[in-house]
């Protein structure tokens, strides 16, 4: 029997096409893990933003003089204002007695002073997209506190 004289370059086309299709899964595949790495890499950011900025609320609230007024939300823009690369918005609630009436209260009627101006901080960290993003980075803690 004779071989097939056509036989070796079918052979020699199906086997590259084999192995380009291996280095394109391949190229995919290493892409698809660098922006997975990334994208942790600017959400661990966050979350130590959110730790951050939950710290720094509390003691913005406890140097204000909060029988004058109270402190009702704070924005921080990381690293600077003119170009942030992530925004934190702090939205603060009193639990209080004889607080201003400019206070956002959830309840003035405290019956001990170790409870007086507790703190509900809502806090929000989001990612902007000149990080090179592709979907929105959003973190988002409420805490009680007491300053």
């Amino acid at each position: 029997m004779k071989p097939r004289k056509g036989f070796g370059l079918i052979t020699a086309i199906v086997i590259m096409m084999t192995i380009a299709l291996l280095m394109s899964m391949s190229i995919g595949l290493s892409t698809a893990t660098t922006k997975q790495t990334s994208d942790l890499f600017i959400k661990e950011q966050a979350k130590l933003l959110l730790r951050s900025a939950t710290e720094y609320a509390l003691l913005a609230i406890s140097g204000h003089d909060n029988k004058v007024n109270c402190i009702k939300n704070i924005t921080i823009n990381y690293p600077s204002s003119t170009n942030p690369q992530y925004v934190a918005n702090i939205n603060i609630w009193y639990i209080a007695n004889n607080a201003p009436t400019t206070c956002p209260l959830l309840k003035n009627s405290i019956s001990t002073n170790e409870s007086n101006l507790t703190t509900i901080l809502d806090v929000t960290v989001e990612a902007k997209s000149n990080l090179g993003i592709s979907e929105p980075i959003r973190i988002y803690k409420r805490t009680i506190q007491k300053p």
